[in-house]
């Protein structure tokens, strides 16, 4: 027998459990039970009773005087999944949802779910400053959020109903698995599911085995074997990491002693621990490339808008790679039929091949595509488990549904029919880094008119991704990429001057962005306008 807590009002048709007992004791189930309730007014003890026949609950006090209370059971039976809470008039309950991450992309998310009307509060764990100023949720910065005990603690304390676990590491780690296993309702994959971005020699295994087009490649973890094969294959050609590299990972080599230098680099000199003990040497692809999202329930599979990132740092798509300098949506070379093509290729046999290997995948695919110049088909690049940053920060602006609901609906297996409404706008973002990002750089540097860049025009939102605030209140840089400036427009070109607008007002000596974000989309326009 277990002890838990319940929200209820007599007019509800059902009854959410919040279980007290640790993780090992069975959850509930209601088909035998014995409970009582007391009015706030009073100390009196209205016993009531349920009816498993229509779950319904009757009392002699009326509704009036009980109105909502916590009641206290004793379940007799062993297993249940808790369901959403309800509210008088039997309406869902708002659930309270903890974000997991701090960055420029969990800011996004925090901002589209506290719009969520299925959302009461949101907390973001550990969360940034900018975050916590924007009112956009409550940041908990003391959260160990690599100790699953404490995190389940956490969600029990603040009878948190939904986890939204932002970056690909916790989820590698198996934070997931844990709160799964704890009865907390998580949107995020399995450490198993999660090996799709965690491991990109798991990725391209199970491409071959379901038929899924990517990239020809082999892996090796001898480097004079990978040099012996890229000499056969030849330049250009790319090397990634097997594991994960925070987008450092990848290079790709126009000569043959920079493909040298890469193998040496993640195989000979470790640069990536143990994340660069295999490497994977595949074909480069020629084309254009494009972010492509969809929500996944285990089984069933629905697409997000389209995307397309800026990977490299400088400006027409110069310098090394980065986390993403910049993105907009939706994109044009992501056609309403390469979407088809590219669920119906790519994405339905990934989360059916997901779970016949037994790891059935529950979250957001990020599928990375190369668009191929030759055949005009999208091919798989990459999967990544967690929305991407900066794409997410445009997806969240034009997104009109409740994200709370919909991932929910994720998390119980339930987005069969399910479909999503989006702004006809478009959105882009421009991120503002710190000098020397992807390489060294300095913390500490002030940054100033924040708020005012917010009020240049309409649709304007600045996400955090690193800052802090200094002994003086100052906001100011605190990793590579700092900023997230974002704008809605009727199109891109609108939300692209808008962005910029905003970009320009921000006083900040110490960061620098890309000046041609939107520059594929907008070229496409051009020459589609003068055909």
């Amino acid at each position: 027998m277990s002890l838990c807590t319940v929200n209820f009002h007599p007019s509800s048709s059902s009854i959410n459990l919040f279980c007290n007992n640790n993780s090992n004791s069975p959850k509930p189930f209601l088909n035998s039970l014995v409970f009582s309730t007391s009015s706030v007014s009073s100390s009196f003890v209205a016993p009531l009773r349920f009816s498993t026949a229509n779950h319904s609950l009757t009392s002699r006090l009326s509704s009036n005087s009980i109105q909502r209370r916590q009641l206290w059971l004793r379940c007799v039976s062993t297993e249940s999944n808790p369901s959403t809470s309800v509210v008088p008039g039997g309406a869902e309950e708002e659930v309270v949802v903890l974000v997991i991450g701090g960055g420029g992309r969990e800011h996004a998310l925090c901002h589209a779910l506290k719009r969520s009307p299925s959302c009461g509060s949101v907390l973001c764990a550990p969360g940034n400053p900018g975050i916590t100023s924007s009112g956009d949720a409550t940041c908990v910065p003391d959260l160990d959020i690599s100790d699953s005990s404490a995190v389940i603690s956490f969600c029990r304390k603040q009878n948190v109903g939904l986890v939204v676990v932002g970056p690909e590491v916790p989820l590698v780690a198996g934070l997931a698995n844990d709160l799964v296993n704890a009865g907390i309702l998580t949107f995020g994959p399995s450490s198993q599911a999660a090996a799709l971005e965690g491991s990109k020699n798991f990725m391209k295994n199970l491409c071959h085995k379901y038929n899924i087009p990517t990239a020809k490649y082999k892996t090796f973890s001898d480097a004079s074997a990978a040099k012996e094969y890229i000499k056969e294959q030849g330049v250009p050609i790319v090397i990634k990491a097997d594991g994960l590299a925070a987008g450092k990972g990848v290079t790709v080599a126009m000569e043959l002693e920079e493909a040298y230098e890469a193998v040496d680099s993640m195989l000979v000199k470790g640069v990536f621990g143990s994340a660069g003990c295999q490497v994977i040497v595949e074909e480069f692809l020629e084309g254009e490339e494009a972010s492509f999202f969809a929500l996944v329930d285990g089984e069933n599979a629905i697409p997000l808008e389209s995307a397309q990132d800026h990977k490299r740092v400088g400006d027409g798509d110069t310098g090394p790679n980065t986390g993403g300098m910049g993105a907009y949506s939706p994109a044009p070379v992501l056609t309403k039929e390469l979407q088809d093509v590219v669920m119906e290729s790519i994405i339905h046999p990934t989360v059916k091949g997901m779970a016949e290997e037994g790891c059935k995948f529950v979250g957001v695919l990020f599928a990375g595509l190369m668009i191929e110049k030759k055949s005009g088909l999208p091919k798989l690049i990459e999967f990544n488990v967690r929305f991407g940053d900066p794409e997410c920060q445009v997806l969240m602006m034009r997104l009109e549904s409740d994200l709370a609901k919909v991932l929910l609906a994720a998390c119980k297996g339930e987005l069969n029919g399910v479909s999503l409404d989006w702004s006809k706008d478009s959105a882009m973002v421009v991120v503002m880094a710190s000098k020397g990002y992807p390489g060294a750089y300095e913390k500490g540097s002030i940054i100033r008119n924040l708020e005012e860049a917010e009020t240049v025009a309409p649709g304007v939102k600045v996400f955090h991704a690193g800052t802090d605030v200094d002994s003086e209140g100052n906001v100011v840089a605190s990793g590579g990429r700092v900023l997230g400036v974002t704008a809605k427009g009727k199109d891109l070109e609108e939300a692209r001057e808008r962005a910029y607008m905003a970009v320009q007002e921000i006083k900040w000596p110490g960061g620098f962005f890309r000046r041609d974000i939107g520059w594929r989309a907008l070229r496409q326009k051009q020459v589609a306008t003068k055909e």
